[in-house]
């Protein structure tokens, strides 16, 4: 069973912006940026897909909706692929945001909501649920999932059983891809590429 999770390629805004769950377009050309993946995948030799599915903001399903033409397969949005809603923090400049709202959801990362949105938890069990639905169709793999990077961490912590604090430390490039494999015998998932 072989999930590829792809990043949303950079962003209509200027860096250091909190944007997680607005809806913003891709700074580029999504056929431009679907065919250099294309291009990425063959490389890296990962299977086609026979399903892609996204996240339903614009930055990824503009380019999801390129890339399932181009691989002619089924395409299907769920709102449980959107990044975290950051609440008030919105559309803020992270280096504009209180400090001891800051402070507050570092000392209880899991569970802080000092901007009004989810907490990390919520989130988490968001993605989780989203995640648990699909590891039941196995018929739809190899899936690509065009989302966001909390959620491919999301999903990277709960398969690999690695604190989600750790792959919060792991580089993620926009349009990085993230292939994962599951060993249906041994029930085991493994890595095969990160932010390639």
């Amino acid at each position: 069973m072989d999930i590829v999770l792809i990043r949303h390629p950079a962003v209509a805004l200027d860096a250091g912006v909190c944007y997680g769950y607005s809806d913003v377009a891709l700074a580029g050309d999504a056929e431009a940026s679907a065919s250099a993946l294309a291009l990425r995948l063959a490389t890296l030799q990962v299977p086609p897909p026979r399903v892609l599915m996204s996240s339903p903001l614009t930055r990824c399903a503009t380019l999801a909706s390129v890339m399932a033409n181009d691989f002619g397969c089924a395409l299907s949005h769920d709102d449980r692929l959107k990044e975290m809603d950051f609440g008030t923090w919105e559309q803020q400049r992270w280096d504009a945001i209180d400090r001891a709202e800051l402070d507050e959801w570092a000392a209880n990362f899991d569970h802080a909501r000092a901007h009004g949105g989810e907490s990390v938890a919520q989130f988490v069990g968001r993605v989780r649920a989203w995640f648990d639905a699909f590891a039941l169709t196995r018929e739809l793999t190899p899936a690509y999932v065009v989302t966001h990077a909390g959620v491919i961490r999301a999903i990277a912590s709960m398969v690999l059983d690695v604190p989600l604090e750790r792959c919060l430390r792991w580089s993620l490039a926009m349009a990085g891809i993230v292939w994962l494999r599951r060993d249906d015998e041994a029930q085991q998932w493994s890595l095969v590429r990160w932010n390639a």
